[in-house]
This record gives C-alpha cells, sequence and structure tokens, in this order.
C-alpha cells in the first residue's frame, strides 16, 4: 500500500474521532444552567468589535488582554492554551485571531493588561516526531473543536491525532492528552525564560519533571530579578520510554537537567495504544520546588481528572451564585462572564503550606497564618469598581487581600502604590491603596486599621529618605510639591516614574485619595490629621482653568500651561483628555458644579462629553462620569447613559470587551451597572442608583440575607426610572448606602413603558465651556 494511501486513511480516522469527540462534547453539556454555563472565557481575546475603542485608543489600548483561563477564583496559576510563547510586556499568552497552538501554559499573565507574563512554564503533547522548539511544534487548531469553560478547556488538534483537556485548583493544574493513534507520543516541558535564565530536570526515580523560570521587573526596577521564581513539579501517568533535554533545534536525549540556556526544556517520550490517554498534573509554587511538590500533593493526590473539574465548577458556582440574576439570557452570558473577569485577580502568592516570598524583592520566606497572602493588584484600575464589588460579594476574599496589604507596609516600609511581580512598581498615578484600604475599613471589614493607617499615613505626608528608595517606586510621586503647593505644578517634571509629568491627573487622584483617607482619619479620631486631609482633597479646584472651563496643567507661578485642546491628550493628562479627566472628582461633584458655575453649566458640559462622543470607556479614568447626572438632578440622563455603554461597549463573542480589561476593573464596571448600583466615591458608604439589566437581582450577604433589587420590565428593555422604594419608603434621591445592602433590603423600582425616542443622543454642545 502507497503512502498517499496510508495517509488517506490516517486522515479518514483523525476525521471520525474528531466528529465522535464534538459529539461528547455537545453532550456534555448540563441542562439546567448554572451560573457558571453563563460564562463565555473567549469574550476579550481579540481585538475589541463593540463601543468606541478605535476612536480613543492606542495600540493595544483597543484589545482587553484577556485569555480564556482555566483557574479558580483568584488562583495562583491561571491555565491557558498558549498562541505566543513570549513573557514579554503587552503580549498575552493566547490571542483568539492566532491560528495555531504551541502548548498550554501555567500562566501568571495580568488578565487584561499591558504588562507582562512571568514565571510561566508550558506543557505540549506531541505525536510522532518529536519537536521542541515551540514556533516549530505549533499546530494549526480550529475554534470549532475548542471547549472553554473557567473549570475546564478542551481542544481537538487534528494535525497531531490529539485531544487535550484541562482543568486546575487553586496552585495546580491537570491535563489530560488522548492518542487517536498508536505510535510514540511526547510531552514537552518549556520555562518561558526570554532572559535565558530556566532550570529543568528530570528524576526518573521520584517520576518528576521540575524547576524554574525567574520572575522580572517592569516599570520602577526593569529588567531586575523579582527576588522570587516560578517554581513547578509535574508528574506523568505512564512512565516514559526515554527523556532528554532541548536547547533550541538540539536535543540531548538522556540528559537530566539543563539551566541558564535560552530556549530549553526536556521532553518525555513513550509507545501509546489508540484511544490511549496520559495524564500529566502540576503543582506550582513562588517559594520553592518543595512547596509546589506540597501544593500538588494536596491539591491533586489523584489522577482522577474528572473529580477535579468537578470540585472547580463548584467552587466557581459558589462564587459566581451570591449573585441570582432573572431576565434575558443575553444579560446574563454578560453578567457572569464579567463577574468571571473580575475574579482573576489578585492572585494567591502563598502555598497550602502559608509559605510566601517576602515583599520587595526581598527572598526571606514568610508565613501568613489562616489566610491567603496575595499579589498582583493593578491598583489604578480595581480600586475605582473591583473592589468594591468585593466588599458586597465576596468580603471573606477581599479581606484577604487587605491582610495582604498590610503585611507588604511592613515588609518593605511603604505601602505599594501599584504592587505587582510582588513589587513596588508606581507603574501608574494616584496613590489608591489609600482607598482600597480605606473603603474596606469603611465598609466594614476586619483587618488592623490602626497599622494599615500607620502606613496610609506615611504615603499621604512623606517621601523616602533615600533617593533609591523613591526610585525604587516607594511613596508618592511628587509629594512635596503637591503639598507645598497645594497641586503638583508642572515644573515638577515626575521623572522616576513610569508614567512621566501627568502632573493634572496627579493632583485630581491625589484629592480623591486624601479625601478617602480623611474619612479614614476622622472615623479613628484623627481630627488633625482629617483637617489637614480634608483641606487638601480640593486641590482639585486649583487646576481648573475656568478660561477654559477644564483641567489643565498649572506652573508654581500660578501661569496654565501654553500647550491645551480640550479633546487631545496632553503631557499634564494620564492617557486621555482634559475634557475626559476633569471629570474625575469623584468625592465632590458639587464642589466641581460650583467650578463650572452651577447645575445647568455642569449638565450642559456633560452633555457635550457625551454627544460629541468624547467619553472614552475603554479606560478607566471616566468609569464614574455617567453616574454624576444623579447629583446634578438629572437621574435619567445616568440612566440613559448607563444602558447605552452597557449596550455598546459590552457584547459577546471574542471582541466584546472594548478596552483592557484591567485585571478586572472594565468588567466589575458592566456588572455593578447591569445591577444597578455603582460606587462613584469608593472610601464612602454611598451608591448611585441606575436602571439595573434585570428584572430581578439578589446579592447574598453576610449573615444569610440578600439584598434584592426588583426592576420588572428591565428585561424588555425598559430604564427610565418613574420611582424607586427602598423597603416601603420611597427615595427622594437615587442613593443607597452600603448598609442598605448588607442589611438584606430591598430596592424596587417601576420603570416607565419605552418612549419612541428612546436613547436619544443629547444635542451637541460646545466643546470649550
Amino acid at each position: 500500500m502507497n503512502n498517499s494511501i496510508l495517509r488517506v486513511l490516517m486522515l479518514a480516522t483523525i476525521f471520525l474521532w474528531s466528529c465522535a469527540h464534538k459529539k461528547e462534547e455537545t453532550g456534555h453539556k448540563v441542562q439546567t444552567a448554572s451560573p457558571i454555563d453563563y460564562v463565555d472565557p473567549y469574550v476579550g481575546t481579540a481585538p475589541a468589535t463593540v463601543g468606541n475603542a478605535a476612536d480613543h485608543g492606542h495600540g493595544s489600548e483597543n484589545n482587553a488582554q484577556v485569555v480564556p483561563s482555566v483557574t479558580l477564583p483568584f488562583g495562583m496559576t491561571n491555565w491557558t492554551p498558549q498562541t505566543r510563547r513570549t513573557e514579554r510586556k503587552c503580549v498575552a499568552p493566547y490571542y483568539y485571531t492566532d491560528t495555531k497552538i504551541q502548548g498550554f501554559r501555567a500562566s501568571h499573565w495580568l488578565s487584561g493588561s499591558c504588562t507582562q507574563d512571568y514565571g510561566s512554564v508550558t506543557f505540549m503533547p506531541l505525536s510522532g516526531k518529536l519537536v521542541c522548539d515551540p514556533e516549530k511544534r505549533a499546530t494549526p487548531y480550529s475554534h470549532e473543536d475548542e471547549t472553554v469553560r473557567p473549570d475546564y478547556y478542551s481542544i481537538i488538534l487534528p494535525e497531531l491525532a490529539l485531544k487535550t483537556e484541562m482543568s486546575a485548583t487553586k496552585r495546580s493544574g491537570i491535563l489530560r492528552f488522548e492518542f487517536a493513534q498508536a505510535g510514540k507520543g511526547h510531552v514537552v516541558i518549556t520555562p518561558n525564560s526570554d532572559e535565558g535564565q530556566a532550570f529543568v530536570e528530570y528524576d526518573a526515580k521520584a517520576g518528576e519533571v521540575r524547576g524554574y523560570n525567574p520572575a522580572h521587573r517592569i516599570y520602577q526596577g526593569n529588567g531586575q530579578y523579582a527576588g522570587f521564581k516560578g517554581y513547578f513539579v509535574a508528574r506523568i501517568s505512564k512512565t516514559p520510554e526515554s527523556h532528554g533535554m532541548y536547547a533550541g533545534d538540539s536535543l540531548l536525549s538522556g540528559e537530566k537537567s539543563i539551566r541558564d540556556r535560552k530556549n530549553i526544556g526536556a521532553y518525555l517520550s513513550f509507545g501509546v495504544e489508540a484511544g490511549e490517554t496520559v495524564t500529566l498534573k502540576v503543582g506550582t509554587s513562588f517559594t520553592s520546588i518543595e512547596e509546589a511538590r506540597k501544593n500538588l500533593d494536596a491539591e491533586i493526590p489523584n489522577w482522577d481528572f474528572d473529580l477535579v473539574t468537578e470540585q472547580n465548577r463548584k467552587v466557581w458556582n459558589e462564587l459566581l451564585g451570591r449573585v441570582k440574576v432573572k431576565g434575558e439570557e443575553a444579560e446574563k452570558k454578560k453578567f457572569y462572564t464579567a463577574l468571571y473577569h473580575s475574579f482573576q485577580q489578585p492572585r494567591v502568592f502563598s502555598d497550602v503550606s502559608g509559605s510566601y516570598i517576602s515583599f520587595g524583592a526581598d527572598s526571606t520566606v514568610r508565613k501568613a497564618e489562616g489566610f491567603d497572602y496575595y499579589a498582583d493588584f493593578s491598583m489604578w484600575d480595581t480600586y475605582r469598581t473591583l473592589h468594591p464589588m468585593l466588599n458586597i460579594i465576596a468580603p471573606d476574599y477581599n479581606v484577604d487581600m487587605m491582610k495582604s496589604l498590610v503585611l507588604k507596609a511592613e515588609q518593605g516600609g511603604w505601602l505599594p502604590i501599584f504592587p505587582c511581580w510582588n513589587n513596588y512598581t508606581s507603574a501608574m498615578v494616584g496613590d489608591h491603596v489609600i482607598s482600597v484600604l480605606g473603603d474596606a475599613y469603611i465598609k466594614g471589614l476586619d483587618f488592623d486599621i490602626e497599622k494599615a493607617y500607620t502606613y496610609m499615613r506615611k504615603n499621604a505626608f512623606e517621601t523616602p529618605a533615600e533617593y533609591q528608595d523613591y526610585v525604587n517606586g516607594m511613596g508618592r510621586r511628587g509629594l512635596k510639591a503637591y503639598i507645598d503647593a497645594g497641586y503638583l505644578p508642572v515644573d515638577e517634571p515626575v521623572k522616576e516614574a513610569f508614567h512621566k509629568g501627568e502632573q493634572a491627573s496627579r493632583t485630581l487622584e491625589y484629592a480623591y485619595d486624601d479625601f478617602v483617607l480623611a474619612q479614614v482619619a476622622k472615623k479613628l479620631g484623627k481630627t488633625d490629621d482629617f483637617k489637614k486631609l480634608i483641606e487638601r482633597s480640593e486641590s482639585y479646584s486649583k487646576i481648573y482653568d475656568p478660561a477654559t472651563g477644564y483641567v489643565r496643567g498649572r506652573y508654581i507661578s500660578g501661569e496654565w500651561h501654553k500647550d491645551f485642546v480640550a479633546d487631545k491628550r496632553m503631557p499634564y493628562i494620564t492617557e486621555g483628555t482634559p475634557r475626559q479627566y476633569t471629570w474625575y472628582v469623584p468625592h465632590s461633584p458639587e464642589g466641581l458644579m460650583r467650578l463650572m458655575g452651577g447645575k445647568e453649566n455642569f449638565n450642559a458640559k456633560l452633555d457635550s462629553l457625551f454627544g460629541q462622543n468624547q467619553y472614552w470607556h475603554g479606560n478607566e479614568p471616566g468609569h464614574q462620569t455617567a453616574f454624576l447626572y444623579n447629583y446634578s438632578g438629572k437621574p435619567e440622563r445616568t440612566q440613559t447613559e448607563v444602558k447605552r455603554i452597557r449596550d455598546k461597549e459590552y457584547g459577546l463573542g471574542p471582541g466584546g470587551l472594548s478596552g483592557n480589561d484591567d485585571a478586572g476593573q472594565m468588567s466589575a464596571w458592566y456588572a455593578m451597572a447591569a445591577m444597578g448600583i455603582y460606587p462613584v466615591a469608593p472610601g464612602t458608604t454611598e451608591y448611585a442608583v441606575t436602571s439595573p439589566a434585570f428584572d430581578e437581582v439578589s446579592v447574598s450577604v453576610p449573615g444569610g440575607k440578600a439584598f434584592t433589587i426588583k426592576s420588572e420590565g428591565a428585561s424588555k428593555g425598559q430604564y427610565l426610572i418613574e420611582k424607586a422604594n427602598l423597603e416601603n419608603e420611597k427615595l427622594n434621591k437615587l442613593f443607597i448606602q452600603h448598609d442598605d445592602i448588607v442589611s438584606g433590603k430591598t430596592l424596587s423600582i417601576k420603570l416607565k413603558p419605552i418612549q419612541e425616542k428612546a436613547l436619544a443622543t443629547p444635542e451637541k454642545g460646545k466643546s470649550t465651556k
């Protein structure tokens, strides 16, 4: 029989096998949908097809930058198919538009970001010829052959005649490979060290492949060793017939270890029967190989892939199910997908034993007693909605995160402003660790607030004595100039940061942070601090230019920066324009109204922002803006714009997010807005009310109670509020308090019938005043 006939027979066999597996996948779906069944991990894995990202975003800002992670909520390691091999900045491991799979990665990618993966390792099953280089072993795949869920991933790879499945625990993962044809099978293990500093070894006696991939910093200390590694221990259910290491295209047969070279890894080879399955399980850790082994032994003690998947599913359903909604199926998919994305980071950094590496490039091993220690806080983003939402839905998770932040301050000497890679970064503007801690305390979470306040106050009043500490990311940028002038003047260049300059944005955000710290000081009885901080919280007024009607860069002399265009990016504004950033006074909408000459002018300028398509939802500084009409006597405009944003900026499918998801902040905005409440100023107990996306929302709160929002007609598209009652009392203004939520009250909203001119765009106003 000639080779061409053999190939035809082989392809026919693979085709029938693939079709059979597709039927199995279809049959696997449950009949009664639970919260996890509404999650679509594809959402955000491709460039945005919704919203106005292309009008305002630059480059990767137009991509949500999420991957279809198989993980547990806030898990240490996320498991994803890999289509890109690198850990370089702004390159996610997986893109929906890529056409080949290189392997399956144990990833620490900051979901939805333009940062970097770190400490990752990739596993690739192969049949037939052994090819180790990730780009050369990459194989075509079809999304029709993929199944993606939070608890489970599978893919059929026809050219390899292979099926791969993945599931995960908090710190470990399990993969199952099915070989369609008899012959030679392999598993290639690749630690993804771009720097060429990885280590891998095979221990036949222990039946383990183990190793590490060192983590490196970006932003402050760019390129420096981060003080820890991503460790792994992998075990395979089938004894290899042969093994080796590789470096590039060179196969080092029989070698047991390799280190400190680029593009290295290990391989295991074995014979397989047609239809045979081989299982791989992997423990991970940031502490040591031994701790990775302990994590694996504790979390996946046997080889039961289906049990791991079932347990994972239960955890997701418990957390997602803390919010129950009644309404349209499409909205449920958007909502539970948003929650899934919101529950990716911060990530657990401590081991089953409680061990973790000390914060700030200090390799001391410490122990978290009785709680999980967390890392990777995308603080400039998540303080706005994600952490306030956790204070409602998941305070049991968020309290451990607050304890972790306090420990970071103890270990490093300063509260970190944007703590990622277990290090200081000062990656963005503001000092929003104060907001996150303050909001949690104001809303009743139990952690050491006196100790926290010591470091919160230090951030607000002191600058590091050693300049190198400041360069390394400790302390607020430009604090002395901010305090001396009452705003951050453009004379202060702010060079010791990834985002240089941007003084007007820093002033606005410091003013808000000072306000939150003032609320904490007041509650703790620290009157002198309260007085100083509440005065500083009005510094936003000093950079408002009445001649243009917008915030503007200002010199210490009082003169305005000569460059000003309301709708263009300016050097004193962070990732946006003066028109967009002017609305960032979340703690004092009334004060901003006074600067603008009253409610009428305020509303006209706000109308022009939306009417001229200058509102940019794909970046965070404007996330509170649509809710400001609640303060200016036009709540129906909030209801209109929030619904428009929900409908236009969020969708289903791979392009369904209109910008970087930024560790879940974009998704958390949708979740809160869809519930009908929003924390405009975290650090206060107030929530703005708008029309929900659902007829009913029920949120489980501690004590076995539930906060309920009823708004019949929402699922039919009704969105304008006629009246609202909290319990049996009419809400004269559309705001509720945190105590209303945690005490389990019911908010009843009556919606007006749909009108012909629903979602009408406001008349376009002038662009400057």
